[in-house]
């Protein structure tokens, strides 16, 4: 793997693979949280309306481009990113990285375009309202940050997408579109060498003649206080959902972060054998769906344990969560449980990160946040590290009396 920045101040990472697919990515520090003095959702609409016209190229044209070739271009927009990337053979990889850089250095914002847009990302407004699940994290996340620009709903709301103007997108991307907050990542079977000389004579003819009001970035990284709740909205619904949790460490904790992870992957990861898993849904079959998250973001965390089940099966719920979670803050893992968590880890790390767009889109998330990209053997080397003791005094930490929130829908 080659990593390094370009004279512009673009990072980038070219790891070659042993696949045809070639997969790039442009991630850019401009997410939901970002948006102070613009309406609120812009991230979001921004990521939409790059697509619908450059200098270059229209609406069709964008959207048959990679199409034609077999390829897949694709955008999402986070509380702290907005990430375009493609999907091509590997012949092809030259276009899919010029598009990305041409589609966030000369999006033109057709009017017409925009007023067809709005009605898409509103009737995604609303079906997020109708999924009780989505609407209630929302809600949560929301209530936990309030005050704080992570409170922002990544969508935003109906009425704000109706007043974002053209002209307004193109003062974020000029505001926020710089190449010092955007990481360029590759993996392909190419040699390196090639893919980066390619990257950088893509990136430097992006950026000619383009001056940046900035000469450095970096994530925020203060922590926020906590804003504890205990809530029950009633919408009628036909299910009961909830969720439990609080702040937890953010991307630069490093042990506790580690420590958060496993917590997590112990207490309600994607395995069935999951402690809220195994005991909710497959002895008892209480729930729809049981998930413990842990999201990272530059200066804290949230760690939410999330559910949904029927009416009268609440409270059973709610009892199971809250014994475990003082089980798991009062006994530490036995060695052979620790060892086994570790390995379960290790081993859904190794099998995502042998996807080569997953690998693609985490290089450039690392990059972002810390500006180079761990090597295997060191994260082996630090989920190794981690002590049953540091995983039990997450838990005490995050879901400690009179810090933990809950919301519950009904």
């Amino acid at each position: 793997m080659i990593t390094g920045r370009a004279s512009c101040g673009m990072q980038y990472a070219v790891r070659r693979s042993g696949s045809a697919v070639a997969y790039c990515s442009l991630s850019i520090g401009a997410g939901t949280r970002y948006e102070d003095g613009f309406h609120s959702g812009i991230a979001h609409f921004t990521e939409h309306t790059l697509f619908k016209g450059t200098g270059r190229k229209n609406a069709s044209a964008i959207n048959s481009y990679l199409d034609r070739l077999g390829g897949e271009l694709n955008a999402y927009t986070t509380k702290e990113e907005i990430v375009l990337h493609s999907t091509v053979l590997k012949e092809d990889l030259k276009k899919a990285a010029s598009l990305l850089l041409e589609l966030a250095t000369e999006a033109t914002f057709p009017e017409a375009e925009i007023r067809t847009e709005r009605g898409v990302v509103i009737d995604e407004i609303k079906s997020y309202k109708d999924s009780p699940s989505d609407d209630i994290y929302d809600r949560f996340e929301e209530k936990l940050f309030n005050g704080h620009p992570l409170s922002k709903p990544i969508l935003g709301t109906a009425k704000s997408i109706k007043e974002i103007t053209p002209d307004e997108l193109r003062q974020y991307i000029a505001e926020k579109f710089l190449p010092e907050r955007m990481a360029f990542t590759v993996v392909a079977d190419i040699d390196e060498k090639r893919m980066e000389e390619m990257l950088l004579k893509l990136v430097d003819k992006a950026f000619s003649g383009k001056t940046s009001c900035l000469s450095q970035w970096s994530a925020p990284k203060d922590m926020l206080p906590c804003n504890c709740f205990d809530e029950t909205i009633v919408n009628k619904n036909n299910e009961a959902n909830a969720v439990i949790g609080g702040l937890a460490p953010s991307l630069y904790s490093g042990r506790e972060r580690l420590a958060t992870i496993l917590l997590g992957n112990i207490l309600g990861g994607p395995a069935s054998n999951s402690i809220l898993n195994s005991i909710l849904r497959e002895k008892n079959g209480w729930v729809y769906g049981v998930e413990s998250s842990y999201t990272q973001y530059a200066d804290t965390g949230i760690m939410a344990i999330c559910l949904g089940c029927e009416k009268e099966n609440l409270d059973k719920c709610l009892s199971a969560v809250k014994k475990e979670i003082i089980k798991i803050q009062t006994i530490e893992l036995s060695d052979k449980r620790l060892a086994a968590a570790k390995k379960q880890l290790l081993g859904q790390l190794a099998i995502s990160s042998d996807n080569g767009e997953a690998q693609c889109l985490s290089m450039g998330k690392s990059l972002l946040a810390y500006g180079k990209i761990q090597t295997t053997a060191e994260t082996v080397r630090q989920v190794e590290s981690v002590t049953a003791a540091e995983i039990r005094d997450a838990a005490r930490k995050i879901f400690a009396p009179g810090l933990t929130s809950r919301m519950i829908m009904l």
